[in-house]
């Protein structure tokens, strides 16, 4: 399962962009790496773990601007075809789970 945030926060005054970096760090200590920019991922284990991360993005929200969270299964991000202008690149590896029986 893959967490996604978009964002869209102000950066107009200096208190702004104070926030909206603040936010992007704490999101990225989380474990979400940047997708592009304004985008972040997160593999997450099974849904309830993901339920967690969601949890702490929900609690850092700041009091301004647009954030979007939303969860995708493996195979559905595995179908995403990504370009680098117009040449097609791979899609980041999917992490691997461990079963114990």
């Amino acid at each position: 399962m893959w967490v996604l945030v978009f964002f869209d926060l102000p950066t107009e005054t200096k208190k702004d962009r104070k926030i909206y970096a603040k936010f992007r760090k704490e999101i990225m200590a989380d474990g979400f790496n940047m997708f592009q920019f304004s985008i972040y991922l997160r593999h997450c284990a099974s849904k309830e773990n993901a339920d967690v991360h969601i949890k702490r993005v929900k609690k850092i929200l700041p009091e301004k601007g647009h954030v979007g969270i939303m969860c995708i299964t493996d195979k559905q991000f595995s179908m995403m075809e990504i370009f680098r202008g117009k040449e097609l690149t791979d899609t980041p590896p999917v992490a691997q789970q461990l079963e114990l029986f």
